[in-house]
């Protein structure tokens, strides 16, 4: 048992070494600056930098749609699958990991080729309007739909895990018996059971936006993640300080979803002893 608990610290601390060396190099790169010593400018210059300010808020506005539409989609199919088709969950699981398999370079050159192919051939229809509107630059609402199917396989597999761990049959079934409509009983009976569920596909949709390259860069956009490659070609400390801050906003993300899912748990379980 000794020697269990003895390899167990070993690869923790390994995987703690894999993961903080990187970073503290990141740190000491972006402070160190040659002939002047240690200096913060690099994350002084992160706000005032042209583009940063609109690159982030593009990224976040991405991120609520994309989160948003996924979040419409997949909770009512989930429900209904379970409910209704259980035998197609196989099915479902088999299209939601599709992403998974379809690399990025050929995904965005599909949606280039749509792109392309709409202008000519719609243009005398009110569709060209549409396919104009999915490519404004203030709002590229064609990305939140790319992100949308790049997130289907983590957005999956978080509300199967929730589903998993309550009984939304029993749960549908008393609303029902209190005269609640099937809406009513989705959104004050479900939902508040899959709260965790919830936060932890909205982070994980969260951060594939953030952090998604392939696909904006190559249809011509500039949310974050590009807008930090761009700087990169001119300006390597400061890209490497704001890939630093970045990651730890992620980080504290990640530590509110843990605090808020603890809280969900507590408050759950007080009601069940109540």
């Amino acid at each position: 048992m000794a020697r269990l608990n003895l390899w167990r610290w070993a690869v923790l601390a390994l995987a703690g070494l894999y993961f903080l060396v990187p970073l503290a190099a990141s740190v000491i790169f972006t402070v160190d600056v040659p002939g002047r010593g240690v200096t913060l400018d690099a994350y002084s210059e992160i706000i005032s930098t042209d583009g940063f300010a609109s690159s982030l808020l593009l990224s976040l506005e991405l991120a609520a749609a994309t989160i948003a539409v996924v979040l419409l989609l997949m909770v009512p199919a989930m429900v209904a699958l379970r409910l209704g088709a259980p035998r197609l969950r196989p099915v479902v699981e088999v299209v939601c990991s599709l992403p998974l398999v379809v690399p990025p370079i050929a995904f965005v050159a599909g949606i280039s080729t749509v792109l392309k192919w709409g202008p000519e051939h719609l243009s005398r229809t009110p569709l060209f309007q549409t396919f104009v509107a999915l490519q404004n630059p203030d709002f590229p609402f064609v990305l939140v739909l790319a992100y949308v199917v790049m997130a289907l396989p983590f957005v999956h597999r978080a509300l199967d895990a929730g589903l998993r761990a309550v009984d939304v049959r029993t749960l549908v079934e008393a609303a029902r018996s209190c005269g609640a409509g099937w809406p009513q009983a989705l959104v004050r009976v479900v939902l508040p059971n899959l709260r965790g569920a919830l936060l932890n596909a909205s982070f994980l949709t969260l951060a594939l936006v953030l952090g998604e390259f392939t696909v904006a860069q190559l249809l011509g956009f500039q949310p974050f993640a590009v807008w930090i490659y761009s700087v990169g070609g001119s300006q390597a400390q400061l890209s490497v300080a704001v890939s630093v801050l970045s990651l730890l906003v992620t980080w504290a993300l990640l530590l509110t979803l843990a605090v808020l899912g603890g809280r969900s748990r507590t408050a759950t379980a007080s009601a069940d002893r109540g």
